[in-house]
């Protein structure tokens, strides 16, 4: 029972914030950007909640459960990219404006606009959609008699409705409180579990050796492909720079990203440290569930409901951010820009409500193409990180790069990591054979970069004039 009331305490507590926070969008600036109000603090909180969701709580917790502490090369690659993005942040919060591919078309063209749209559609609709599978899993975990594929449409619900009655408003306030209750709860649950199981000792028992070393049962190039397409992701992240763009000031956004260092990284160790501690007591033929179960079978029932409460709310927070990310792209980069240039705020809002409402059903429909949690964030990072990140890095530190040489990076990171995928699937045998074990982010990254490096060099350098756009960042 204490669970079922504290998850709908949780419930109650956002749907409260949301209604609050709807009565005071009145303008694109405020769905999409928060009016541009968003202090340090917050912005720490929605930083750490749209960044460490399912990808952490389920996939990273599946890898740890398989295989030990080497699952910390996943979230690693986004520390490493951390560092790179104090460097740009306040550049980015200089440039003000609300996506993205307003940064590629500003440098670039409307054609890099598009394909980063388009890439960025696919990638973040991927994320959005198993988060929806980890809150059904968990709904069900609470609820024993409601089926996953129910979880699944009902926690679809929640989410649609929270991105798209207040937008980036609801969403970091949200996060505000997710943040800092997930935070607190496992620093302390971290003990209490280690004590539940006979301490450090216990685990090691209990675990293969393997769990404790640094690749475990990976290569060198497999455990860099977990953290690869973490950077890359991280570094590109259009939420994260909605963010940026959403901050009081570039001190702000400056400041915020400090806190998410080591917010970030302390979390995320924490959490590979839950699922690799509860797998010495606990076991379950569905590995990406380690956290939940953890928190209704391994620790003190309040405990325990407060850190499902809060996981189940993570979730729904990271749902939002990856969902609202794209239905912007979709309003600000393609209807505003395209189809109608001089609708009213009113009809942004209304059009900018209904594209979350589609994006949530496609979500939907993608969360039953994949069984593996990790493999779909693997998927959805290197679609985003190959396609997207190269052409925005280069804004900021090589002036050479031309329109020619990002438009065919965007094009090939995407077609590559596409093609991989559907050809690992669903290809020939022989070519299933041949590529099954080499991760997509290799050949896409390599295609990616190569485009962007060869084809600037080949066409004519940017022009002082198109240089000067960007002067700002």
């Amino acid at each position: 029972m204490i669970f079922i009331v504290t998850v709908s305490l949780v419930v109650l507590v956002l749907c409260a914030i949301t209604v609050y926070k709807t009565r005071q969008v009145k303008n694109e600036a405020d769905f999409l950007v928060a009016g541009r109000t968003l202090s340090w603090p917050v912005l720490v909180f929605t930083l750490l909640s749209s960044w460490i969701g399912a990808g952490s709580l389920l996939a990273g917790a599946e890898n740890a459960y398989k295989n030990g502490l080497v699952a910390l090369w996943q979230p690693a690659g986004g520390w490493v990219g951390l560092l790179l993005i104090a460097v740009i942040a306040g550049r980015a919060r200089q440039f003000a404006q609300f996506t993205v591919p307003d940064l590629l078309e500003a440098r670039y063209s409307s054609t890099a606009r598009v394909l980063a749209t388009i890439a960025i559609v696919i990638s973040y609709t991927v994320i959005a959609s198993y988060q929806l599978i980890g809150g059904g899993d968990i709904l069900h975990l609470i609820f024993p008699d409601l089926a996953r594929t129910t979880g699944l449409y009902i926690m679809a619900a929640f989410v649609i409705f929270f991105t798209a009655a207040a937008g980036m408003a609801s969403i970091a306030y949200l996060d505000l409180v997710i943040g800092s209750l997930v935070t607190v709860t496992v620093i302390i649950a971290v003990p209490i579990l280690l004590s539940k199981v006979g301490g450090w000792g216990a685990v090691h028992h209990a675990l293969p050796a393997t769990h404790f070393q640094l690749l475990g049962n990976y290569t060198l190039g497999g455990a860099i492909a977990l953290g690869l397409p973490t950077l890359l992701l991280l570094i590109g992240n259009q939420g994260m720079y909605q963010k940026f763009f959403s901050a009081k000031s570039a001190r702000d956004a400056r400041n915020s990203v400090i806190g998410w260092i080591f917010g970030t990284i302390t979390l995320e160790t924490l959490l590979v440290l839950v699922a690799l501690i509860a797998s010495a007591k606990l076991h379950t033929d569905r590995p990406r569930e380690i956290i939940p179960l953890t928190a209704k079978q391994a620790l003190p029932p309040l405990l325990g409901a407060i850190l499902l409460g809060g996981v189940f709310a993570k979730v729904v927070s990271t749902a939002n951010n990856y969902l609202f990310s794209p239905a912007t792209n979709l309003i600000h980069d393609v209807y505003e820009r395209f189809i109608d240039p001089h609708a009213t705020q009113r009809r942004k809002l209304l059009v900018s409500r209904i594209i979350v409402i589609l994006l949530g059903i496609f979500a939907i429909l993608q969360a039953t193409q994949f069984q593996s949690v990790l493999k779909a964030s693997l998927y959805a990072y290197t679609v985003y990180g190959t396609a997207v990140t190269p052409a925005v890095m280069a804004i900021f530190f090589w002036r050479r790069t031309t329109t020619a040489g990002a438009v065919s990076s965007i094009l090939l990171g995407t077609i590559v990591t596409v093609g991989w995928q559907l050809l690992q699937q669903y290809g020939p045998d022989a070519v299933q054979k041949q590529i099954g074990n080499v991760d997509a982010v290799y050949p896409a990254l390599a295609a990616s970069m190569l485009s962007l490096v060869v084809v600037s060099l080949l066409t004519p350098a940017p022009s002082p004039v198109q240089l000067a756009k960007l002067e700002a960042v």
